[in-house]
């Protein structure tokens, strides 16, 4: 799959089978993740790998009960949980330079993960004060985001997209 394929097939998922993800899959997923670019490479990320079901499901407990997310968290084999480390980070001119370097491992995981065949989804909605808990992170950690991983029980249509004369703008804001 060459990577636009990748990028136009990866979707959000939120119902996976009862099958096991192999290991050397998990470890080439991390590993992309681990490659992700950082601000002065600091490389402030970290993973939490989650794969026995009480831990899954104190995840899921994270997140309000009207999350659709529980289900995802519960029902994949595996969750994989973003940490971040904001003092090997900075903000700088007001941009979160944390923020977005975690955003770019999660976003490798997410398309290694979709190039391995198995399925994602990007929950960030769940209250960061109980996932440390739950994962015994460190205070001056932060948790940032969280998805399941695992083989996919349902196929998604692509969502619509805006068109890239909507976005893209040449030479200066507003010129086609």
């Amino acid at each position: 799959m060459d990577f636009l394929e990748v990028v136009q097939t990866r979707r959000s998922l939120r119902t996976y089978q009862d099958k096991p993800v192999e290991r050397e899959k998990l470890e080439y997923i991390l590993e992309s993740a681990r490659l992700a670019p950082s601000w002065k490479n600091m490389q402030c990320w970290r993973f939490i790998v989650v794969e026995d079901a009480t831990g899954r499901q104190a995840l899921a407990d994270c997140m309000e009960e009207s999350n659709p997310g529980r289900k995802a968290l519960t029902g994949a084999p595996i969750v994989v949980v973003l940490c971040a480390v904001p003092k090997e980070s900075e903000v700088w001119e007001g941009k979160d330079f944390m923020m977005l370097d975690a955003g770019l491992a999660m976003e490798h995981l997410l398309l290694a993960a979709t190039q391995q065949g198995l399925g994602t989804c990007w929950q960030g909605l769940f209250t960061e004060e109980k996932a440390r808990k739950a994962l015994n992170v460190p205070e001056d950690v932060r948790v940032v985001a969280m998805t399941p991983l695992g083989y996919a029980a349902e196929e998604r249509r692509p969502r619509p997209r805006k068109a890239m004369t909507e976005i893209v703008f040449h030479g200066k804001w507003g010129q086609a």
